[in-house]
């Protein structure tokens, strides 16, 4: 069985727990306690050198990290159903929206660079709360417009639920956890409840996981 090494409130890991249930690969969850600093560890850096998570280790006992990459070993493994559209111009377009959380959202508000605005230049928690929003609120925004000018009609953008909804959804648990404001986004909120009411997210959720706190 695969090995998921992950964190029950890290995005990344939560994405990819999402798109494992999807496709009903069953795996095995390690968790890996970001805040206690579990990723630095001698003994983790030997499954992943990067030191971060998540790490998928595969049946074949190869070690896959970053969850896009992940996304894309598990399309090519295990094709159905697939993570991303198969026609071209979609795929671009679910693309971009991916890319716009997992690059321009999640990359700068991440636990470390958090880590780092608190020791390095003295942030607060006011600090962080509004560095957090601002930069979900510079991405939202545009995927909102986007969303609305595809003309949904209730629908989910490509099709199935796939990478795009993987990654949105655990985005959309952070600004609720940072008390953003949600209402300018109602495509999103529409998206994100749609997905939530489904088992392969439900047990994704970081409160599902054996080692969320109560």
């Amino acid at each position: 069985m695969m090995r998921l090494y992950g964190y029950d409130r890290s995005s990344t890991s939560y994405r990819v727990r999402i798109a494992l249930n999807l496709k009903g690969v069953p795996y095995e969850g390690v968790e890996v306690d970001l805040r206690e600093g579990a990723q630095r560890s001698d003994e983790f850096r030997k499954v992943n050198p990067f030191g971060s998570v998540p790490a998928l280790v595969t049946d074949g006992g190869e070690t896959v990290v970053q969850s896009l990459a992940i996304f894309t070993w598990l399309d090519r493994h295990h094709p159905e159903p697939p993570l991303w559209p198969s026609d071209p111009d979609a795929l671009v377009r679910a693309q971009e929206l991916t890319y716009a959380i997992a690059c321009d959202v999640h990359a700068v508000n991440n636990l470390r660079v958090l880590k780092r605005l608190r020791s390095a230049f003295g942030a607060d928690e006011a600090a962080i709360e509004d560095w957090y929003r601002h930069f979900i609120e510079e991405s939202f925004a545009p995927i909102e417009a986007r969303l609305r000018a595809m003309t949904l009609e209730g629908r989910l953008p490509f099709g199935g639920p796939g990478a795009f909804e993987a990654t949105l959804v655990p985005q959309v648990y952070n600004a609720r956890r940072y008390a953003l404001d949600l209402s300018p986004y109602p495509e999103i909120v529409r998206i994100d409840a749609a997905c939530t009411a489904l088992d392969a997210f439900a047990r994704a959720a970081p409160e599902a996981q054996d080692a969320a706190p109560a």
